[in-house]
């Protein structure tokens, strides 16, 4: 895995998209792989959380035959914190504040986690020639 391009990518989308204000990537057994964070935040507490929780999603998707778990987003006052699986090796966590526009964030994610993964799993990334 290069450490470098995953942080790249994470600080990338947290430019271009209005209102994310952190971001993490962790393996699904809760360990924090990359953070682009700020030191409020407790980021391998936020990778251990992410995973249980969603785990816990991915199970309530299974027993209630709903498909495929896509996303989990829990909103709070201040904002909210979105979580991608990434594959079945690693999650994506991005926190917003109140001017994150949760629809564009869903529309734009599919070719980011491609991107995600094949940094994680070190395949050609899908816009790279070889």
């Amino acid at each position: 895995m290069n450490q470098q391009k995953l942080v790249d990518e994470m600080q990338h989308i947290r430019e271009e998209l209005t209102g994310i204000t952190d971001t993490a990537v962790a393996a699904v057994d809760g360990l924090l792989i990359a953070a682009d964070a700020g030191r409020s935040i407790d980021t391998e507490g936020l990778a251990a959380i992410a995973a249980a929780g969603l785990g816990v999603a991915r199970r309530t998707v299974a027993a209630t035959e709903r498909g495929e778990l896509h996303r989990m987003v829990a909103y709070g006052s201040q904002g909210c914190a979105a979580v991608y699986p990434v594959g079945d090796i690693a999650l994506f966590v991005v926190l917003g504040d109140e001017g994150l526009d949760l629809d564009l964030l869903h529309e734009e994610f599919p070719p980011v986690l491609e991107r995600i993964g094949a940094i994680l799993t070190d395949e050609q990334e899908p816009d790279e020639q070889p």
